[in-house]
């Protein structure tokens, strides 16, 4: 009789469930537990390796569609079909065997969408779905929730349509990418352009919203602006004060300030203090998209690493499940943290008398916690063994987690803000000051010490106390939007709702969060470096040649709005939901690639195009042609090698360069000093027909062709 077969995602999550259990027997592939409450006749633990059954490429339907070619489009396979990764070939047979073996299957892969598909994929290509299938749906690697979930399995059934989501997902994408990257490559590098698009569903809208606010910059006009500050003197000290004055001429704000009889050294007279005492409630818990922009703001990790770090905490059994978008929690998990308080307390070093020991819906809201909640820590309190073995970055997630977390418990930051209104000869002044009177939640979290303190401290004043102001204009320039860091790009692709003129395309995308999802967003920020689309440099984002490109290419299509994803992600929400079918939705995007074979090759024939791809030439050109001195020498890609060439080869100019001469690279060094020389000093390496080493220099003859120069 077969055991039951648990199924995780990767080894190190395996490893983390048998820790719940007695091990019978470990193996390279596989870990044997013995019999207890959950499994009474005991049960295997295997593990995928991320994603062991992928998505087969164009080429498996079709030989022809290897080399990209524009007749061959679009590629719709009848049937999708899949393959075992090569590399992954070995773990999958023993898997498979395990599978064939077992009596029922548990589905215990990451909680998630993604997660859902690893683990069906694998069943579907062992050919095994007709076996009972169930799921554990826990939060926390910890032994005891592995127990109580391995105790509590729910039926498969009920998370199937995580399943057809995702893979409704998958074959889109697949759809969308091998279709139309071909389709906007291959009309742009017949205008001279060198290289490749890869496109995407979501990666290119992305790229377009960063294009959008770097246009803005970039075309942004700074205009001069005039305000009326006044430096005031009393007997308590002084302060500063502005007039609700915002003037672009300077003429208009001196008529005003001659209107008044404001000469420049005037009494004024405080009109009214007014104090207010306010209020500033603890944080909302981490959801992944606040945790990555936290910690970029904090450290200027990349949302990629946050995602990595707080995966190995989660592994590490000290923090709940990463890849959530909730801030909410249930009273179980608060009933916990409530317990677990003065542990927490000890690891941030910061004991406090807690406010309140009973649940706040600000925080603890068990009807908005749907699949996941917040990121929290787990009953697992680690000693200081535990915390002297974390990296410094695992030290700070984790401290930030903590904090945010023991801020339910915490008092609100309370301060009082004072404004005083200054009356000089009629034109009133406005200041405003902050005094903190109760730390609260603040006392969690350490103060950077480089940062300046931006709260003004003003004097005490009293009404109608005399105050000798020194006035004048003061001069600013109107500022461009800035650009996005790294952090802020998750929430770019959370809110971009605002870039959407369609009300209802905006609501769609506040429901569905926007582009992304809380388990991708980071890997697709990633792609897009990858591509070089974008270039971060000290956390700056910016795009590149390559990247203006294809934003170009993309401008007017639905590929460059988020209006597609929202209509997109609508429907696949409903899949997940059970209310939507996967064939509909492929049918909607195969008309949508038809539409755009058939758009898409005229539109990219505009100047704007042309004059990018220009730019592109120019920045990567190694030197000006020798010959028609209008294009640039570059570097071009064949299925047979490497060469160069001139970037007008289209208006007619010939003049191409080997990669190789008799043996030798000929490196971008020696083609700039042929161009712009005609001859090079002399070189080593050259090998004879015969095999024997010699040097030479080398120079261009009339016809600008590379020969030998033994002068």
């Amino acid at each position: 009789m077969g055991l039951s077969l648990i199924l995780a995602e990767k080894p190190s999550q395996a490893k983390a469930y048998s820790e719940a259990f007695n091990v019978e027997k470990r193996t390279k592939h596989y870990i044997e537990v013995k019999p207890d409450k959950a499994f009474p006749n005991g049960a295997i633990i295997t593990w995928a390796i991320g994603h062991l059954v992928e998505l087969n490429p164009p080429q498996f339907y079709d030989e022809k569609y290897k080399k990209w070619d524009l007749a061959n489009l679009p590629i719709v396979p009848k049937t999708f079909s899949y393959s075992v990764s090569k590399d992954k070939k070995e773990h999958y047979n023993e898997v498979e065997k395990l599978l064939k073996n077992a009596k029922e299957l548990v589905i215990a892969s990451d909680i998630d969408r993604e997660g859902e598909a690893i683990s069906r994929l694998i069943f579907q290509q062992a050919k095994v779905t007709n076996k009972p299938i169930k799921r554990l749906w826990i939060n926390s690697l910890e032994n005891d929730e592995v127990r109580k979930g391995m105790e509590n399995l729910r039926d498969g059934k009920e998370t199937y349509n995580f399943f057809l989501e995702a893979q409704a997902r998958q074959k889109s994408d697949w759809l969308v990418g091998m279709n139309l990257s071909p389709l906007f490559t291959l009309p742009l590098q017949q205008r001279g352009y060198n290289g490749s698009l890869s496109i995407g569903r979501v990666q290119s809208p992305t790229v377009y919203l960063i294009y959008q606010r770097q246009n803005e910059i970039e075309n942004f006009v700074s205009k001069p602006f005039f305000q009326i500050e006044g430096e005031f003197t009393v007997k308590n000290g002084s302060y500063k004060g502005m007039a609700d004055v915002k003037e672009e001429a300077r003429e208009t704000v001196q008529a005003l300030l001659d209107k008044h009889d404001i000469t420049g050294k005037d009494q004024g007279i405080i009109q009214s203090v007014d104090k207010k005492e306010k209020r500033q409630k603890s944080p909302k818990l981490h959801s992944l998209s606040s945790l990555q922009s936290a910690a970029n703001k904090k450290w200027k990790y990349s949302p990629k690493a946050v995602l990595d770090i707080v995966q190995k905490l989660y592994d590490k059994k000290i923090l709940s499940y990463p890849r959530t978008d909730s801030h909410f929690i249930t009273e179980s998990e608060f009933h916990y943290l409530k317990e677990n308080l003065n542990g927490y307390q000890q690891i941030l070093n910061n004991v406090f008398t807690p406010l309140s020991l009973t649940p706040n819906k600000r925080y603890v809201d068990g009807s908005k916690v749907e699949e996941h909640y917040a990121i929290i820590p787990t009953k697992a309190i680690p000693n200081e063994s535990i915390m002297a073995g974390l990296s410094t970055e695992e030290k700070n997630i984790y401290h930030e987690i903590v904090a945010v977390t023991l801020g339910m418990f915490h008092g609100d930051y309370i301060f009082e803000e004072t404004t005083i209104m200054t009356n000089v000869k009629g034109l009133p002044f406005k200041s405003t000051g902050k005094t903190e009177k109760e730390k609260g939640w603040h006392s969690l979290f350490p103060v950077n010490a480089d940062k300046k303190d931006k709260d003004t401290v003003l004097p005490t004043v009293s009404k109608n106390e005399q105050a000798t102001g020194i006035i004048g204009i003061k001069e600013g320039m109107t500022q461009p939007p800035k650009p996005y860091t790294e952090g802020q790009l998750i929430n770019m692709m959370k809110t971009c709702g605002k870039y959407v003129e369609d009300d209802k395309d905006v609501e769609i995308l506040k429901d569905v969060e926007g582009l992304g999802t809380e388990a991708t967003r980071s890997s697709i920020i990633e792609k897009i470096k990858q591509q070089n689309y974008i270039d971060v440099k000290k956390n700056i984002v910016s795009v590149t040649d390559k990247g203006k490109i294809l934003c170009e290419a993309i401008d007017g299509t639905l590929l460059s709005s988020p209006s597609m994803t929202a209509k997109w992600e609508s429907y696949l929400k409903k899949i997940g939901e059970g209310q939507g079918s996967q064939e509909k939705f492929l049918e909607q995007i195969t008309a949508f690639i038809n539409k755009m074979i058939s758009e898409v090759p005229t539109q990219l024939n505009v100047p704007s195009i042309a004059k990018k791809i220009q730019d592109q030439q120019q920045s990567n050109g190694i030197s000006k042609c020798p010959s028609c001195q209008n294009g640039f020498i570059i570097e071009k890609k064949t299925s047979k090698g490497k060469f160069y060439g001139c970037s007008c080869y289209k208006e007619g100019c010939k003049v191409t360069f080997p990669a190789k001469m008799a043996g030798k690279t000929l490196g971008k060094t020696i083609i700039k000093s042929l161009s712009t020389k005609g001859k090079t000093n002399k070189i080593k390496g050259f090998k004879s027909k015969k095999g024997k080493d010699f040097e030479a220099a080398l120079k261009l003859d009339s016809e600008f062709n590379i020969e030998f120069d033994f002068s």
